[in-house]
């Protein structure tokens, strides 16, 4: 059989292995398919390549352009996504299994283009907060910014998901505006490259945004900098050998680690067997059991149940697991396919030898099981392995040792207080779930269990037909846990991309900020436009650029008119002796609303133009109630412009009222859709 060269991509190049390179075995039949590695990788070509070639690249994108780029790259993989499942089944991989790997991987990429677009701005700094006054009369303010790094992003990647486990980091990265290098576990780096192929071949890249170590990293990390960052996924005591390094701990780089979680799941007190949550948690288990042949970092380890229902849950989860059809994971109607490697089963096989110390076997024989297929003898297969722990508060092992395959532990708890001091004797987790339709369970375990997990998963059979399941990080939300997790936290939407960027305070004038952040800010300079600005297209119209209206003044008409004609007749705007007993009004006030609506008569220009629809405010603040007879009147600033699509963008205004004593009445943000010049 010829063997498969995994090739590098460094520095515009691809690089195939050398004679030191490693064999790499496949999972089903144990032979060896492909190699990987070359010592002679110029590691800082590549630094110099992403920091000189690719970060420039990016920078020149703002966050909107960064995340088509993204929506892109994800369309042109799930277009080409039938070679990657082709290739995974090498890694013992099931087609349920490159669902979650390939296809998770490609949905991440979307999610996080569709929040670039949505909560990012169509810019190149991010805004973090609001504008912080900080002088009496605001001629000195301060607002913290966000802007990439001018470095490289280090992808170190585990074995089990070699689409998704690049793709999760690889998202925000680019988003931020930060080049990476990625650096896959050999075992599985042969769909990495493949898919680094894919998204290369689609032109769609900027030059040095993405390269590929396929092997070992050499001393690349010696040569990173303050401004790189490191994000390692893989084993507790690689992530201390690698974070521990004095260059990188001299020099402050930042190391983001996700890696050995004994994760947990509860069966709650409520949950019976003949209830939903009985049978949903036997179901959740054995997937996560089974799933990518348990080699998840989401994996439940530890099965927490009420000490009466010991026997039900062995019971009613051995019968499910015996349902588990082992083999090819070609072949139809295997549910669980092979370990990566036999080195890997072997892994597994020394921990559960560990666990077996303190825990009685109920389930699983690793000598004795069977395999579908013809070609799988040499293959790295186990079954599901289930271990009852019947002395949970003394045991050692069990709480602290991760057999990283299809393996997990059950154990009885007393009470739920009693539930909480196990789970939490993992020492840290990517996450734990609870089973449960009580309300008050699944609040007494965030309260008490909360801070030593990175996620809280709670299902029952309101959510059960639409959750996402124990085992499956979301990118919307933080992916990581405290202690033995790592105490990193990937994804979470634009969380995730804050890693890769330098939260700045920036302090000076209106004017100062206003230039800094591309946004309108209160006090800065107003330029006055040559026409009304609903007149204007989105090119035309400048940032500050304001209208002042005309004074308009409130009747007690117009206020008894709105009440009757809204049905607001609330005291405070019909009843003057009420209104007068109320600690915020000095008598009959006009509505807020009546307010904002008068604004609108005041600044808006009738006529068709550019304004295409108005879509909502943002920050509506009222200040000062308006008594009949006040004035009122309006000034409407362009504070900030996002292109949306190829018609039209979102012009964001903003509105002051105030009376004719100048006293700020009222402060909102409008949105509107404003047409292109045509």
């Amino acid at each position: 059989m010829t063997l498969i060269d995994v090739k590098s991509f460094a520095a515009g190049q691809w690089i195939a292995p050398d004679d030191g390179a490693r064999m790499i075995e496949n999972a089903v039949t144990g032979r060896v398919m492909a190699r990987a590695g070359n010592r002679a990788l110029d590691v800082q070509a590549m630094l110099d390549h992403a920091r000189g070639v690719g970060g420039p690249n990016l920078r020149k994108l703002t966050f909107h352009d960064r995340a088509r780029l993204l929506k892109a790259l994800a369309a042109h993989l799930n277009a080409h996504k039938q070679e990657l499942y082709d290739l995974s089944f090498a890694t013992g991989a099931t087609q349920s299994d490159h669902l979650i790997d390939i296809d998770g991987g490609i949905g991440t990429m979307f999610v996080f283009a569709s929040k670039g677009r949505r909560e990012m701005p169509d810019a190149h700094v991010y805004l973090d907060g609001a504008v912080e006054q900080l002088s009496r009369n605001g001629s000195f303010l301060g607002q913290h910014i966000c802007t990439p790094l001018r470095g490289v992003a280090v992808h170190i990647n585990a074995f089990n998901f070699p689409v998704w486990g690049m793709l999760e980091k690889l998202a925000p990265a680019l988003l931020a505006g930060v080049p990476a290098i990625v650096k896959p576990a050999t075992a599985t780096c042969y769909v990495t490259e493949c898919a680094v192929q894919i998204m290369l071949a689609s032109g769609l890249l900027p030059e040095g945004a993405l390269q590929l170590v396929a092997g070992g990293l050499g001393d690349m990390l010696n040569h990173l900098t303050h401004q790189d960052v490191v994000s390692f996924t893989g084993s507790a005591d690689t992530a201390l050998k690698l974070r521990s390094a004095p260059h990188l701990l001299q020099n402050s780089i930042r190391f983001i680690a996700e890696q050995d979680s004994l994760n947990a799941s509860i069966l709650g007190p409520d949950a019976a067997p003949g209830t939903p949550e009985f049978d949903l948690f036997i179901k959740e288990v054995q997937r996560e059991m089974t799933t990518k042949a348990g080699q998840k970092c989401t994996a439940i380890r530890r099965i927490f149940v009420p000490e009466a229902q010991i026997d039900a849950v062995i019971d009613a989860l051995s019968a499910r697991l015996a349902k588990t059809v082992i083999g090819d994971p070609k072949a139809e109607g295997t549910r669980m396919g092979a370990l990566v490697s036999n080195a890997q089963k072997q892994d597994v096989l020394d921990k559960v030898g560990l666990i077996g110390t303190e825990a009685e076997r109920v389930f699983g024989d690793p000598q004795s099981f069977e395999v579908t297929g013809s070609d799988t003898q040499g293959g790295a297969f186990l079954p599901p392995m289930l271990f009852h722990c019947a002395d949970p508060d003394n045991a050692t092992h069990v709480h602290a040792t991760e057999a990283f395959g299809p393996v997990s532990t059950l154990m009885g708890y007393r009470d739920l207080d009693h539930a909480i001091t196990l789970v939490n004797r993992g020492q840290g987790s990517l996450v734990a779930s609870v089973i449960t339709h009580d309300p008050e369970v699944a609040r007494h375990v965030a309260l008490g269990a909360g801070a030593f997990h990175g996620r809280l998963y709670v299902n029952n059979r309101d959510s059960m037909g639409e959750s996402t399941g124990h085992g499956s990080p979301l990118p919307h939300m933080v992916h990581g846990g405290p202690g033995r997790a790592g105490g990193g936290e990937e994804m979470g939407g634009v969380r995730g991309v804050m890693h890769y960027m330098q939260r700045t305070a920036v302090q000076g004038s209106p004017d100062i900020l206003t230039a800094v952040t591309g946004q309108w800010v209160p006090g800065a300079t107003e330029i006055e436009g040559p026409a009304h600005p609903f007149t204007r297209s989105f090119d035309d119209l400048s940032i500050g650029e304001t209208l002042h209206s005309a004074a308009r003044q409130v009747t007690l008409d117009d206020i008894e008119t709105f009440a009757h004609f809204t049905g607001d007749t609330f005291y405070a705007h019909m009843d003057d002796a009420a209104a007068k007993r109320n600690p915020f009004f000095p008598g009959r006030v006009a509505h807020g609303y009546l307010l904002i609506s008068f604004a609108a008569g005041l600044f808006v220009e009738p006529s068709e133009g550019p304004v295409l629809a108005n879509t909502g405010l943002d920050n509506l603040r009222f200040m000062k109630p308006v008594e009949a007879g006040d004035s009122l009147k309006v000034r409407l600033t362009v504070k900030k412009k996002t292109r949306r699509n190829d018609d039209y963008g979102e012009i964001r205004w903003h509105v002051t009222l105030t009376n004719q004593d100048d006293d700020l009445v009222a402060e909102y943000d409008l949105l509107t859709m404003n047409a292109y010049t045509s």
